[in-house]
């Protein structure tokens, strides 16, 4: 098994740095001494971000890409090579997002998402996996607990995260078979208080909402550089996300009656849609949180598995079970 350096002996690589999670953990990479370079389409974003990290006495660069598309991605790692001699983790991050039902998923709008969460994905571990053999590295993938089941209105979502997951465990295998010596991670959020609910392609009424309960995107960017630093197979951020994919494993039958009650909370009617999304061009940027409010910065589920206290991690994983399914028969 490779042996993975400390974050201040790293270069990385992020994808999806403009925004979000991307965002939170390109800062505090580099604020833990990681040399970074930051990728997305909004090069205004990314700049500043570099002129932010460098001011603070970190080491960072840029390049402008498009994940979907594999040429763009190579000469992202030719920035990262050139400037730094090196890639040691790359985090794949970019995605984008659309709320609508299936059915009426404009074609278009659908074939763009899985271009970007499933083909950036895959175009990600093309590029990143010979420089990562090199360096014995880390490649971390951001997947979703919609990795593990069906959501009303983001179902198209969903889907590019399942297939995320089946590249991801499947890679992993051949990587094992073939002893090559990168650790693939996938790191699955809850619901978290980024700007998506601004950039999302919004066919529903009203203002695209993340359900709650959401957590704080640092919580998500702790824990891929924990994983950049400490092989861990699989991990989901947020103990509220693991109750739900718990529930829906385990009582598939339930949960497709009763999942589509969540509908009404993926959008609020009383504010308008914002207008413009980020499927065919980049969004603002420069926002790590949405408008989320107060967003849970503390996980004890997800620490207790970064931690290796197996024994609690189940038993706060059978709790929340047990506590989602009391509530749902009380509904």
């Amino acid at each position: 098994m490779a042996r993975l350096k400390p974050l201040s002996q790293q270069v990385m690589v992020i994808t999806g740095a403009s925004s979000g999670i991307g965002l939170a953990s390109a800062r505090k990479a580099a604020q833990a001494g990681a040399k970074v370079v930051l990728v997305a389409r909004n090069e205004r974003a990314l700049k500043t971000l570099v002129e932010e990290i460098e001011a603070d006495g970190g080491q960072a660069a840029y390049a402008v890409a498009d994940v979907g598309e594999l040429s763009q991605l190579e000469e992202a790692a030719e920035v990262a090579v050139q400037r730094f001699g090196r890639i040691d983790t790359w985090v794949s991050n970019a995605g984008v997002a659309l709320y609508a039902d299936l059915l009426t998923t404009p074609r278009d709008e659908h074939e763009r998402l899985i271009r970007t969460n499933y083909w950036g994905a895959v175009n990600s571990v093309e590029v990143a996996v010979p420089h990562l053999r090199a360096t014995r590295g880390a490649l971390v993938m951001v997947g979703s607990i919609a990795s593990d089941m069906g959501s009303p209105v983001m179902g198209a979502y969903a889907a590019s995260k399942h297939a995320v997951k089946g590249y991801i465990d499947s890679l992993r295998i051949e990587l094992n078979r073939d002893r090559v010596p990168v650790i693939v991670s996938l790191v699955k959020p809850s619901g978290i208080d980024t700007p998506l609910n601004a950039h999302v392609a919004n066919h529903k009424p009203g203002q695209a909402k993340i359900p709650p309960p959401m957590y704080a995107p640092e919580l998500v960017a702790d824990t891929i550089l924990h994983v950049a630093q400490h092989p861990v197979q699989e991990i989901t951020v947020g103990g509220a996300g693991l109750a739900q994919v718990l529930f829906a494993t385990h009582f598939p039958g339930l949960f497709a009656r009763i999942a589509g009650a969540i509908t009404p909370l993926l959008n609020d009617p009383k504010w308008p849609s914002t207008p413009g999304d980020n499927l065919f061009a980049p969004a603002s940027g420069g926002e790590a949180r949405g408008e989320g409010g107060s967003p849970l910065r503390f996980s004890l589920y997800t620490a207790a598995r970064l931690h290796h206290l197996a024994p609690a991690a189940a038993a706060l994983a059978a709790g929340a079970a047990l506590t989602v399914l009391a509530a749902r028969r009380r509904s």
